[in-house]
Parts: C-alpha cells; structure tokens; sequence
C-alpha cells in the first residue's frame, strides 16, 4: 500500500490527556487536523492504517510505548521515518533528547504556543 502524506494534520503522541485535549483544540481552531495518541503503540498504528500527518508532537515519557521506542519503530520505515518529528516533554537534557531522536524541535513543558505555531504552520500547508 503507498501512502502518502496528508501534509495538513498534526499527530499529538501525548499521556496527558488534559495536556493533549488542550493542544488539540488549539490547533484545531486555528484550522489544522488533529488526530491524538496516547502512547506510541497508538501512534505507530494510526501511522500505519491512515494517511500521514504533515507533522508529529512527539512526548517522550509515555507508558505503553514510550517516545523513544517509538521513534526506534518509526525509523524502521523509511516512509514513516520522513515525517518530521517535533518532541514535546519535560525530560532532562530535551536538546541531547531531540538530536538523537532526528527531531526538527524541542519544545519543553509547559509548552510555548508561540514557539509552537510557527513549525506547525510551516510542516502543515
């Protein structure tokens, strides 16, 4: 199956239901897509049965699968792997985190719309 990407949807990988909601509406008043996961063991699956988000906000502390196993799992596709990839998360060291996750950004909780907005704008068209 070829897929493609949709290049307008954001995919929030996020445990924080609360977090994740807010994020999400956000978004979506400004008009994007927006489909949520709670763990990567969701995420993987919504990237392999539907059409690909033009960005993903990725946490890294998850239970399930975390963001890290995530990204090991995403890389193994070489279609999924080219979506760009933004980690959201209050873990240490978030700037050596998102280097050796090929993340585009970094952004830390509590998150920064205004830094935010301006990935999502220029990743979903």
């Amino acid at each position: 199956m070829c897929k493609q990407a949709s290049g307008s949807s954001v995919l929030i990988v996020e445990d924080n239901a609360d977090l994740c909601e807010t994020l999400a509406r956000f978004l979506e008043e400004l008009g994007y897509p927006v489909v949520t996961a709670a763990n990567g063991r969701e995420a993987l699956s919504h990237l392999q049965n539907a059409s690909l988000p033009g960005l993903i906000l990725l946490d890294l502390i998850m239970p399930v699968m975390n963001g890290w196993v995530f990204r090991a799992e995403q890389r193994q596709d070489p279609i999924l792997a080219a979506v760009p990839l933004v980690v959201i998360s209050g873990a240490d060291d978030l700037q050596r985190q998102a280097a050796a996750l090929s993340a585009i950004a970094c952004l830390g909780k509590p998150i920064d719309l205004n830094e935010l907005l301006p990935l999502v704008a220029h990743y979903c068209h």
